[in-house]
């Protein structure tokens, strides 16, 4: 964020650069309320997820698994599709919330973390699977770059992943922020 940008946002907030700084009043040591005990980050990530559903309200089933790769919670239920949002949006923001909650009660910000709804993600992943395989054809064929829209880090990877192995494109993510994208490009060391 640049200067004019965060001077924008803070006039925004009713904060403008001639205000006092707020007073921080440091508290003695051993005054502080004792850290909470660490608990596993399964254990968090169900906790949290279960909250989630209650609030929510609706008959909702929940699943929650470790996979060894991440931690994993499918939202079931006649209206669970529902709960994605529009694009996803919403599986992204209990995604983050979780990120949080793990950080704080288990002392865990290097866990993956994916909630999916009524198939949703399993969806997109699938079609963004298949783009990736029609894209990859045509890239090896023409033998030009494809730069495809900014997409999420986890759309990124989903088709990274399904053109890893695959003999004659590679893939790369480029930019930054909200403009990241990923291109697809033939690979330079083919043999004809």
């Amino acid at each position: 964020m640049d200067n004019t940008n965060l001077d924008d946002y803070l006039a925004n907030l009713g904060i403008s650069e001639g205000d006092e700084a707020p007073n921080v009043v440091e508290a003695a040591l051993g005054s502080a309320a004792p850290p909470m005990e660490s608990q596993d980050a399964f254990s968090v990530f169900e906790q949290f997820m279960h909250g989630v559903i209650e609030h929510l309200g609706q008959d909702l089933t929940l699943t929650v698994r470790d996979t060894g790769e991440a931690l994993e919670a499918d939202i079931g239920g006649e209206r669970a599709g529902k709960l994605a949002g529009r694009d996803g949006r919403t599986l992204g923001a209990i995604e983050v919330l979780a990120y949080a909650v793990l950080a704080k009660h288990a002392g865990r910000s290097d866990v993956r973390v994916r909630v999916d709804a009524g198939g949703f993600k399993r969806r997109q992943a699938d079609n963004l699977g298949k783009l990736a395989e029609r894209l990859a054809v045509q890239v090896a064929k023409s033998g030009e770059v494809h730069a495809l829209q900014p997409m999420s880090p986890a759309e990124r990877r989903v088709i990274h992943v399904a053109l890893k192995d695959h003999s004659l494109v590679t893939t790369e993510s480029v930019g930054e922020g909200a403009g990241r994208h990923l291109v697809i490009k033939p690979r330079t060391e083919m043999t004809e």
